[in-house]
Formats: C-alpha cells, structure tokens, sequence
C-alpha cells in the first residue's frame, strides 16, 4: 500500500507542476500586488482543491463530469472568468503606459476569492478527481477514505509548489516592479489568461 501511495503522490506531484491557468492566475496577482496578495491567491485555489475534493468524495463530482449540460454550464463560466482576468491584465498594462507612475494600481477584486472562483469554476478538476482518483487511490484503503487522502495529498503538494513560485518571484520583485517589465508581464499574462480561457471553452469532458 505504501509503494502505490508513494506511486501516487508522485504522479500528483508531476501533474501538478503542469503550468495551467491556477499558475496564470497567481502569476498576475504575484507581479502586480506583491507576495502577499499571491500567497492569498494560492490559498484561494488550494480552497478550491478542497471543494472540489468534498464534492468528488460525495458524488456530486461524478454528476457534473457525466452530465454534458452541466459540464458545459461550468465550463463556459470558468473560460469566461479566465477571458475577463485576462482582458483586465491587458488594460491594466495599456493604462500602465500612459501613467508616469512606476507602480500601477493593484489588480481590483480580493485574491483569496479570485483563486477560489477561478479553481471552482474549472470542470476539468472534477473530471480529474473523478476520473484519476480512484485509479491511483491505494488498493488497502476503502475508496472514499483513498481519494480523500490523495485531495489532500494535491491541495498541499499545490500549496506548496504554487507557493514557492510566488516566493521566488517575490526575491525578483524589484525588477517585476520596473514599468516596462510590468507591462510585458501584464501582456504576457493576460495573453495566457485569455488562451487557456479558449482552451477551457472549446474542451470536452
């Protein structure tokens, strides 16, 4: 049981590493807020993890990853709301241009909510839990009690990776903070945003 536990994790840790739209996300809020304002961030989507990982240990999960209504329903709010952080991102570094300040105006919106909405407007972390779960969830575990281990083996494995990434980002702070560099990061991220948006929109379950 150890072995396939271990086995686990360590495909939870290489899928998590994946960049996605939860490292666009914090991404943003890191370079344009500070460390703080992306600590929160990943705080929100590892929330989202949570969510995701109750509704998928309760069943509910299963439903939305069967039903194409549903799917779609999630699908196309979550694409829209990565679209319209992305097109904030690129009016933000459009207004950054015209404005003789080296510091623009920090993104609006509180971070903690705006990771937690982009993580539980994502169908494809239902699909994921409902559909890789249960095949890595150890054989000695009853099924319920291994995929509740495993959510929580991703959500701190998230945590911790997305995390670190705002830190090192945080030591490169005085370079993100030049004017020019914050509008490259604002395009750049914005650009990211927007695609996974599509990407997100166009999937299928």
């Amino acid at each position: 049981m150890l072995i396939q536990f271990l086995t686990a994790a360590g495909v939870l840790a290489v899928l998590t590493m994946v960049p996605g739209p939860d490292m666009a996300v914090v991404t943003k809020r890191a370079v344009a807020s500070g460390r703080q304002d992306g600590l929160r961030t990943v705080g929100g989507i590892t929330a989202g993890l949570l969510v995701w990982g109750v509704l998928s240990v309760a069943g509910l999960a299963a439903v939305l990853a069967a039903s194409a209504t549903a799917y779609t329903v999630v699908r196309l709010a979550g694409a829209g709301y990565l679209v319209l952080l992305g097109v904030q991102a690129l009016l933000q570094s459009r207004r950054g241009r015209s404005q003789a300040a080296a510091v623009p105006t920090p993104p609006r919106g509180n971070p903690w909510r705006t990771g937690l909405v982009s993580n539980v407007l994502n169908p494809k972390i239902a699909v994921f839990y409902t559909g890789l779960l249960p095949a890595l969830a150890p054989a000695g575990l009853p099924a319920h009690t291994g995929m509740a281990l495993l959510v929580l083996v991703h959500t701190v494995l998230t945590g911790l990776w997305l995390g670190g990434y705002v830190l090192l980002l945080s030591r490169a702070r005085a370079f993100f903070e030049r004017p020019a560099v914050r509008r490259g990061m604002d395009r750049v991220t914005g650009a990211v945003l927007i695609g996974f948006g599509l990407k997100v929109a166009t999937a299928q379950p």
